[in-house]
């Protein structure tokens, strides 16, 4: 692998779209189509390489995380997790509650070979000075099997999968750390252990790439940072916005760098914003849901 220095300067930003609220949800299609969530303001948006941007679902709020489902459509996030069909417009509940109770808001997700979702649940306001309510992380199988992995979650943020599949990593924000766990046979996961702490900023989204490196959104910092499969904080990229939110691989060869913002340090009447740049590793390829 070729050394690299913390900093990195070199990678030039293409804006591709603004004028959003708080932008999540980043997911990139086998068409160069990267579809995106607006939380604070509501609407599902899909922006084609041509930079037309159709709205897909127009109200829907806090839309943490996106995944292409296998076959027709999506698996979103919010007050619960829901299956949208593209073919019909319909949406239908997967996961709502939890014991009877149901969750103030589940936030990002991610996906593994068995097109299972892994998402936590969010049960305060976290853009609000409340105090933090711990929340959990889920396991949901097809067709709607859900499995409780972990309490005590402060605000779930970023999930991603190692590329063997042994590893599963994951942004408690105010903590200031990414964590990581370790899949077990049963696919449940025990020894849950700090893999980075960041030196700015809070982890937010977070994507994975093929030599296994953790890519992560430092809110508040202005920043991306690569952390290496041992935890060692590889590369720091600034990005043109305070609120840098989440970020995803994209392109043919997966080698475009999406990220996405709550606001826009060169003009700030774009607010959030769509930022493309390219990488020199490709990301590594999110398998679809199966529901």
């Amino acid at each position: 692998m070729l050394e690299r220095s913390t900093e990195d300067e070199s990678m030039q930003f293409e804006t591709l779209a603004c004028g959003y609220g708080l932008i999540e949800a980043p997911r990139v299609d086998e068409r160069g189509r990267l579809y995106f969530s607006d939380v604070p303001n509501g609407g599902v948006y899909r922006l084609s390489p041509d930079r037309t941007i159709e709205t897909l679902i127009p109200k829907r709020r806090g839309v943490g995380g996106i995944a292409f489902n296998e076959g027709d459509g999506l698996v979103l996030t919010g007050r619960s997790l829901i299956r949208w069909s593209e073919k019909t417009g319909a949406s239908r509940d997967i996961f709502t509650q939890w014991q009877g109770r149901r969750f103030g808001g589940l936030n990002d997700l991610t996906i593994d070979d068995h097109g299972s979702i892994y998402t936590g649940s969010v049960e305060f306001n976290p853009l609000s000075d409340a105090k933090p309510i711990p929340g959990s992380l889920f396991r949901i199988d097809p067709p709607g099997k859900a499995t409780k992995l972990w309490d005590d979650i402060m605000v779930s943020n970023g999930l991603g999968l190692s590329p063997d599949r042994k590893l599963l990593y994951h942004s408690d924000s105010p903590t200031g750390a990414v964590w990581v766990y370790d899949i077990a046979a049963d696919r449940n996961v025990k020894d849950r252990r700090v893999f980075a702490r960041l030196p700015v900023g809070s982890p937010d989204g977070l994507a994975v790439d093929i030599e296994g490196g953790v890519w992560v959104a430092a809110v508040r910092a202005g920043e991306v940072m690569r952390f290496g499969a041992n935890g060692a904080l590889e590369r720091r990229i600034k990005v043109p916005a305070t609120m840098v939110t989440s970020l995803v691989f994209g392109g043919r060869d997966l080698q475009d760098l999406y990220i996405v913002t709550a606001d826009n340090t060169e003009d700030p009447n774009r607010k959030g914003t769509i930022f493309r740049t390219r990488s020199d590793i490709p990301g590594l390829l999110v398998p679809k849901a199966g529901f």
